[in-house]
């Protein structure tokens, strides 16, 4: 009904109207193509930006269920002959980081110029283009984990008055830690 109204309308060639019908028409028609491709430019804009931090947030959970270094080491640390019960703490310098996977695009153009006068221009560009690599569902792809440095640990057990004690448990968190042994502190638990 409406397309026929408009179509007569068109075919009248004594309508004064007709031209302002036609700009109607194609405005419109101009306006939903640019609606689409906002959409879709944006669409993909947010997948970019936020799944690589949900995803990285998942990441860096798991991780802490799968390294908690404290834990092991009052496991291990128990077992030392002397050793009853142990609290560790260590502390860190900064905190962990999932390093993504990038796929880096770089060009550089250089131009030199001379003018009449005898002066000289050198212009050099350089434009680097650095997507994230994702997976098929759009996750991003992790290229490695930067684990957070340790700074020290002060480690608190029962039997730890006893000097051969305190000493196996320094070299234990050294050979675990890597950390120097002016790091590590080893202090008595008091009794209950």
């Amino acid at each position: 009904m409406i397309k026929d109204k408009i179509t007569a309308l068109i075919r009248k060639e004594d309508n004064p109207n007709r031209k302002k019908i036609e700009n109607m028409v194609f405005t419109v028609l101009l306006l939903v193509i640019t609606l689409f491709v906002v959409k879709n430019i944006f669409k993909t804009g947010n997948k970019a930006e936020i799944s690589p931090k949900l995803q990285t947030d998942v990441q860096i959970e798991k991780i802490a269920e799968e390294r908690n270094i404290e834990k092991e080491l009052e496991e291990i640390l128990s077992q030392i002959k002397g050793v009853d019960e142990v609290k560790v703490l260590i502390t860190y310098s900064e905190t962990q980081r999932v390093v993504p996977l990038y796929n880096e695009n770089s060009s550089r153009s250089s131009t030199e110029e001379k003018d009449n006068d005898g002066g000289e221009r050198f212009i050099e560009n350089t434009d680097v283009n650095k997507e994230v690599v994702s997976d098929s569902n759009q996750n991003p792809i992790t290229e490695k984990i930067v684990y957070p440095k340790m700074e020290g640990a002060i480690i608190i057990a029962k039997g730890a008055e006893n000097i051969a004690v305190k000493e196996k448990i320094i070299n234990a968190v050294e050979a675990a830690t890597g950390l120097a042994v002016h790091k590590i502190q080893v202090f008595e638990m008091k009794g209950e």
